[in-house]
């Protein structure tokens, strides 16, 4: 039972290896294919058919409604009570992995309902487009380097799973800021912001995606951190007052 537990935890890193990956092709897609041509034939926000999207509601209001089950469960399941909860169904350290999974079936199914609206809101051109697509993939980048920052094993279940299959008990989490994190208090929503709004071409269908996304980055960050308070008490209370929140200047006691 313990090696199905890692075992199911292993696969769940995968699949989420894979989402993430074409997570980052889904926004980039178009700008992406200047560089890398086979990206052509994948679907992205801007182009592809629809499948399992929502028959009865107009293209636009289906695209809100993937993007608020997202929500949703993202929120709802990374809550204590609904930890907690699941945990008396599935082992502990089963909980993080099982997480990971759903969400990785919500973003799966919204690359695949999603219905382009391809009506162009700016364009940029020139020069600029390699400025741009540089703001992207660093963005892309600084995503994933934030969970390593912190704890990367552990945020996609793979820690809880190898302490579980050893029978071994993780430590206790302590207040570190490593890193990124001396400077700004979410550098992997800061790097988010700008995988949402670094395109040179901005249609209706990515901007709806970018700005659904930022107002609940932003109802999510109030959530987050209301957890961190009540696991760090104090200590978090003093880095609020010290770092900013998103943009990566502003206060800073040394």
């Amino acid at each position: 039972m313990r090696f199905i537990k890692l075992f199911y935890s292993v696969i769940t890193y995968v699949i989420f290896l894979a989402v993430f990956n074409y997570f980052i092709v889904f926004l980039g897609g178009d700008a992406l294919t200047t560089c890398l041509p086979l990206l052509d034939s994948f679907k992205t926000v801007d182009n592809g058919m629809a499948v399992f999207s929502i028959a009865a509601l107009p293209a636009g209001l289906s695209n809100v409604f993937l993007l608020l089950v997202f929500a949703l469960q993202h929120s709802i399941m990374a809550r204590l009570g609904f930890k907690k909860l699941l945990t008396r169904y599935l082992p502990k350290s089963a909980e993080r992995s099982t997480y990971v999974l759903t969400t990785c079936a919500v973003l799966a199914w919204m690359y695949i309902a999603w219905q382009p609206l391809p009506e162009v809101v700016w364009e940029v051109k020139g020069a600029f487009i390699h400025l741009i697509g540089a703001l992207f993939l660093l963005g892309a980048g600084i995503v994933l380097w934030s969970t390593f920052m912190i704890s990367h094993w552990e945020l996609f279940g793979l820690s809880q799973a190898w302490h579980g299959f050893r029978g071994t008990q993780p430590k206790e989490n302590e207040f570190t800021e490593p890193a990124m994190y001396k400077y700004i208090r979410h550098p992997l929503y800061f790097g988010l912001f700008l995988v949402l709004w670094a395109t040179p071409t901005m249609t209706v269908g990515h901007m709806l995606l970018a700005a659904v996304w930022s107002i609940y980055i932003f109802i999510g960050i109030g959530y987050e951190e209301r957890d961190l308070l009540r696991q760090f008490g104090d200590q978090y209370r003093d880095y609020m007052d010290r770092v900013p929140q998103l943009l990566p200047f502003g206060r800073r006691i040394p």
